[in-house]
């Protein structure tokens, strides 16, 4: 009872929000019946229930994946300060469908009270799906949709979940097939601040990995030509799960108030999602995989290696990059093995030769950003 309490006040709250009495007198053209079922189908499609208790004992289905990646949290005091006086939006990069798993773990790990999360609709499918409607709060998102119904739905259901739950999303929208860190979406940012909190802080969160699950699946697509149900994603990341060994390093960065962007201006909220992107990409731990990649051309031996890896670390450091390693011996050492046992990158007879190239590319290009002429362009 105490739970259909909180979805009538929710539906209440969303039908009472200035956009949706407009979009309900004609706003957009549909109006009376039709846009009210219309709006009531998607508040179904969104509404979400987080049973924490539950989620501590359950964890997920997919923890024979998650439990071979070591969590890595950095700065967590700045969230645990934040989440004792202000709402939080955490806003991350994505790099793999763990993101969603190990993220919110990390803040279990720590006592942090848990956000619901925006994930996209095709993760909603089967038991999983019904975990993540049920257990941990995750609110299914239709990417690309241009019907003013939803999109007026879902900003007025986010605002409103926003007065009971921290949020987490993705400020690139979906994983970045090339590995480079994507331009930001304005759509959630600009929901969270619809909710005109006093009190809403965003706080950017940035997600790497020695490996990704998936590096071999996105590098070879390269770009995102269709929605494929996750079902069929899921049973190649088991496949890619063989013997795969990471560390996942969530690193927090210092709370942005929302107080003072009009969630009305465009330019203002522009801005903030970029500020937002801006923080991700300086946080983001730059790890030896990355900066080997970089430096890494068909073939070469260790000492030409060595010395392009240095003059890339010196690049980085003036970039004000978060690296996880400076030494290149000690970078070319630890990435070289994690490339050995993926098959990305051998060693033969002294001199390093690629084989495969486009997963090579996809790790450099995780910090095209934070290089003036991003080095993955010349390989």
């Amino acid at each position: 009872m105490a739970r259909n309490s909180v979805a009538d006040r929710i539906t209440k709250g969303v039908l009472a929000r200035e956009e949706v009495v407009a979009y309900l007198n004609g706003s957009h053209g549909a109006s009376g019946e039709q846009a009210a079922q219309r709006v009531h189908e998607y508040l179904d499609e969104l509404r979400t229930v987080q049973r924490h208790a539950i989620y501590r004992v359950l964890k997920h289905p997919l923890y024979p994946i998650f439990r071979k990646i070591d969590r890595q949290p950095e700065h967590i005091e700045r969230v645990q300060q934040a989440t004792e006086k202000h709402r939080v939006v955490y806003v991350s990069n994505h790099r793999s469908h763990i993101d969603y798993l190990i993220e919110p773990l990390v803040l279990e790990d720590n006592d942090i009270r848990p956000p619901v999360i925006a994930a996209g609709i095709n993760l909603f499918g089967g038991p999983l799906g019904f975990i993540h409607k049920h257990v941990t709060g995750a609110i299914p998102i239709r990417r690309n949709v241009k019907d003013p119904g939803y999109l007026i739905t879902l900003k007025a259901y986010i605002a409103e979940i926003l007065g009971r739950h921290d949020l987490m999303f993705y400020i690139e929208g979906g994983r970045s097939y090339s590995g480079e860190l994507k331009s930001p979406k304005t759509g959630l940012v600009n929901a969270a601040l619809s909710a005109e909190l006093p009190n809403l802080v965003f706080v950017p969160c940035a997600i790497a990995y020695d490996l990704v699950l998936e590096d071999f699946i996105l590098a070879h697509q390269k770009v995102k030509r269709r929605q494929r149900p996750f079902t069929h994603e899921f049973a190649e990341m088991v496949r890619y799960a063989v013997g795969y060994r990471s560390r996942a390093f969530v690193t927090f960065g210092e709370p942005i108030a929302a107080a003072g962007v009009d969630p009305h201006a465009r330019r203002d909220v522009l801005e903030l999602a970029h500020h937002v992107r801006e923080s991700i990409g300086r946080l983001m731990k730059v790890l030896p995989t990355m900066v080997m990649a970089t430096a890494m051309r068909r073939s070469m031996a260790r000492p030409e290696l060595e010395s392009e890896v240095a003059s890339l670390v010196d690049a980085l450091r003036a970039a004000g990059a978060n690296l996880a390693v400076t030494d290149p011996r000690q970078i070319v050492d630890e990435a070289s093995r994690l490339f050995d046992a993926r098959g990305i990158v051998v060693e033969e007879d002294g001199r390093f030769r690629v084989r495969e190239r486009m997963v090579l590319k996809y790790y450099a290009r995780a910090i095209d950003h934070l290089l003036p002429v991003p080095a993955s362009r010349t390989h």
